[in-house]
């Protein structure tokens, strides 16, 4: 067995109203790749934080143990001393600095006090070889994907000699071959000496890489598996308290007249309008229908919702949107919502949420005069319908009037969907809904978006994740490079086929 480098014992934390950690306990060997799982609440990136000094030492109880040392961190910089770096869910990365400025930020390699660009391009290339990246060390943040500023904040770490290397949902913005080489790595490291922590939704990866587990739930330890006990079904058992014998809870469709139809729709690129990112795509929604848009990272999906809602994307725009067989405007996100259309944006926490303010005004801001008297804000609706959706919805919180930003990653997602139910569109289009919570509370929003669907909303769902799109919809269109080219019943289709939609049209534009 190999040597505990880390331990944490009865660490407890507890903020105003909320006891967040309860007497968790964690081990981590030397070389491991140690996963904690658990519910969005559950208390895993606060354990995290404590043990990085986000929360210092004597903001909680308890005691951490590293390299046989007791420690007792009063900031990140005091962690990261002793070898101890995390990467959060939101990258920290400045964009318009370079990729080599981004990974010495705070570290820089300097001498007599000036800075020894020589000595940071160079080992800026060195860090960036390491972790598989081909890039000039002088390329700007903002001109490389999400995969690849992942793999700059891992350099970043590895910069500071790296022991224990913690990752927040690393994979959460990833397409699968990203993931696939951030996964990779993490192994390579192992095989490096340097142990990791991985905090991850995404259970099948976990159980790739994970040498053990340890789940939390309700800010408690619940049990710690080894590689051989690692199974999917007991691990979301212990996550949620309960089995879940059915991953997307089971509706009987009812579908009724078509609603909603784009036309026709062509978009061009902000930045470069003679570039075409839409090409032409026509869909349709019927009443109660679930339908939902596949495709890789990159096939356009965001971009052409966006440009829907309001044209929130793109510029010389053309097309027709069809409202039950008439056509409506929605040149701005105020007509489209008049029209009865909503957006529940992929970034939740940039374009979704207001996060310093508090849940009762993110719930009823899509729809000011529901809550209004002669244009007059009335507390006591306001806050009667904000107590309504958080009930309808489950958002787990002290009261409506906690801080959003303070929610975890699920319950934002709760208040994203009760704004816009409380606005009462007739055609919901869900971005990513599921995107970085957990198995408990992705059945919790499947089970609203079928309330809505019987209830005769249309709703349009995009998706990375294929296994979801063929258990909640009715029917998927496949999108790639600003195209449709697949659309199959949900009961005719599979991965494969979808799979198989985009490799012939990308065959077809190659040849």
């Amino acid at each position: 067995m190999s040597q505990t480098i880390l331990e944490m014992r009865g660490i407890t934390k507890t903020f105003p109203g909320v006891k967040a950690l309860q007497d968790v306990n964690l081990t981590v060997r030397a070389a491991e790749i140690h996963a904690i799982v658990g519910e969005n609440g559950a208390g895993k990136s606060t354990l995290m934080k404590v043990l990085s000094g986000v929360y210092p030492s004597g903001s909680y109880a308890g005691e951490i143990t590293f390299m046989g040392e007791q420690c007792r961190f009063h900031g990140i910089h005091d962690s990261e001393r002793r070898g101890i770096v995390i990467i959060h869910q939101e990258l920290a990365l400045v964009p318009l600095l370079s990729i080599a400025e981004n990974i010495f930020l705070g570290n820089e390699q300097a001498r007599f006090g000036i800075v020894d660009w020589h000595a940071v391009r160079t080992r800026a290339a060195a860090l960036l070889r390491k972790v598989g990246l081909g890039e000039d060390p002088d390329t700007l943040v903002t001109n490389i994907g999400v995969g690849k500023q992942q793999l700059v904040e891992i350099a970043k770490a590895l910069s500071k000699e790296v022991k224990l290397l913690i990752l927040d949902e690393p994979t959460a913005s990833l397409s699968e071959k990203d993931s696939e080489a951030l996964l990779k790595l993490l192994i390579e490291f192992k095989d490096h000496g340097i142990a990791s922590i991985l905090i991850s939704h995404k259970l099948n990866e976990v159980g790739k890489v994970a040498d053990r587990i340890t789940i939390l739930r309700d800010g408690r330890t619940i049990e710690t598996l080894d590689g051989g006990q690692i199974d999917e079904d007991r691990i979301i058992t212990s996550m949620v308290g309960r089995p879940l014998e059915d991953r997307y809870p089971r509706r009987v469709p009812k579908i009724g007249e078509t609603i909603f139809e784009v036309r026709n729709w062509v978009v061009h690129h902000p930045l470069h309008p003679e570039r075409r990112v839409i090409k032409g795509v026509d869909i349709s929604v019927g009443k109660g229908e679930v339908v939902g848009i596949a495709g890789l990272m990159g096939a356009g999906r965001t971009e052409f919702a966006m440009s829907i809602f309001g044209r929130s994307y793109g510029t010389d725009i053309s097309g027709d949107v069809l409202l039950h067989g008439r056509r409506v405007d929605v040149s701005s996100v105020g007509k489209a919502v008049a029209h009865g259309i909503a957006y529940a944006t992929e970034d939740r926490k940039t374009y979704g949420l207001n996060l310093i303010d508090h849940i009762k005004h993110n719930v009823t801001i899509a729809n000011l005069k529901g809550v209004s008297n002669a244009g007059v804000i009335d507390d006591i609706r306001e806050l009667n319908a904000a107590n309504d959706y958080r009930r309808k919805t489950n958002i787990r919180s002290s009261s409506v009037y906690q801080v959003t930003g303070n929610l975890s990653g699920g319950n934002q997602q709760k208040v994203v969907l009760s704004k816009w139910l409380f606005a009462n569109p007739e055609v919901l289009i869900l971005d990513e809904p599921t995107r970085g919570i957990d198995v408990g509370a992705k059945y919790e929003i499947y089970g609203i978006i079928n309330r809505l669907a019987e209830e005769g909303k249309g709703i349009l769902v995009i998706s990375s994740e294929m296994p979801e799109l063929l258990g909640i919809c009715d029917r998927i269109y496949v999108m790639n490079e600003g195209r449709i080219v697949g659309e199959m019943a949900a009961g005719d289709a599979s991965q494969e086929k979808i799979m198989r939609a985009i490799v012939r049209a990308e065959g077809r534009a190659a040849s």
